[in-house]
């Protein structure tokens, strides 16, 4: 798999049948290596190991509806009560992180109306802080850690 401009995790990656896999650390169980997972993976441990949120509040793959669309949230992280903090929206490395990108997390957010979205293909990350108050959404250069927020 393809480097990203996200630090290094020793994965564990399986060969079965034709298909790499995945050991999910989080969740324990074996996903196909695809480069959207890849991806997700890295940010997930980055968010846990370098920014120090707590890996039982996060909430993968989650099902969102908006406007009778369903869509699936790449990965969230809830605040101690369950409310959504962390929006994270992960593409292939391939893949630009484009207007229509903001558009599906936005839609997702319209939903769980987290105040912080992270968009990302591993090389690109985009940090927003949805200021709701003051009806702005910020951009940051990083999430603040865990404890910041």
């Amino acid at each position: 798999m393809q480097p990203l401009n996200l630090p290094p995790y020793p994965f564990q990656i399986f060969k079965e049948g034709e298909k790499f896999k995945i050991l999910d650390p989080v969740r324990k169980k074996r996903l196909v290596l695809t480069p959207e997972e890849w991806v997700r993976q890295h940010m997930v441990m980055y968010l846990i190991e370098k920014k120090n949120f707590p890996a039982g509040l996060l909430k993968m793959e989650t099902g969102v509806k908006h406007n009778k669309r369903f869509g699936r949230t790449d990965a969230v992280f809830v605040d101690r009560e369950g409310k959504p903090l962390v929006l994270v929206e992960c593409k292939a490395p391939n893949i630009k992180i484009s207007k229509e990108t903001f558009y599906q997390a936005a839609r997702y957010n319209s939903t769980l109306e987290s105040p912080y979205v992270v968009l990302t293909n591993g090389l690109v990350h985009i940090v927003m802080h949805l200021a709701i108050q003051e009806r702005k959404i910020l951009s940051l250069e990083d999430l603040p850690d865990y404890k910041y927020l």
